[in-house]
């Protein structure tokens, strides 16, 4: 299993533990890194996430892992906030911030651009994401989004 599936497989497992904890699982990631192999929930709610919050939700977390045991060798747990850059993955996402400035990659250009800036204004009948550009919308078809995320600016 690669490293997509071992993180879709912890995915799998973690979400209804958060759900029954009041959080959310933004992005689960399973990559290796200079120290090891390292496997990283980024888990929010609403008012955001404290470092106990983290903790809690690892110490319950770790138990689930330990008896399904989806990674076959050593690797760190991380548990953490997904901070105020938070990454863009469900079409909730683009609704619950709209208004709210955003980066948009996307696999294939639209209008010669792969990469947008601009101000997240919710979705369309058609699966659109409505993206604030200066002083027009531009449409970006949500499948043809490869990243996207929040931007800080205060």
């Amino acid at each position: 299993m690669g490293r997509e599936g071992v993180a879709a497989r912890v995915a799998k497992l973690a979400e209804p533990l958060a759900a029954a904890l009041g959080y959310e699982i933004v992005e689960v990631t399973y990559q290796r890194e200079p120290p090891g192999w390292v496997l990283r929930l980024l888990l929010d709610r609403p008012g955001g996430v404290t470092l106990s919050d983290c903790e809690r939700f690892s110490q319950a977390l770790g138990p689930v892992l330990d008896r399904e045991d989806p990674i076959p060798h050593a690797y760190t747990l991380e548990v953490s906030s997904p901070g105020v850059e938070r990454p863009l993955h469900k079409e909730a996402d683009y609704q619950r911030f709209a208004g709210r400035p955003a980066e948009i990659r996307l696999f294939v250009p639209i209008n010669g651009r792969r990469r947008w800036q601009g101000v997240l204004a919710g979705l369309d009948d058609e699966k659109n994401l409505l993206l604030s550009v200066g002083t027009e919308t531009v449409r970006l078809p949500l499948a043809s989004i490869s990243r996207a995320h929040l931007l800080y600016r205060p």
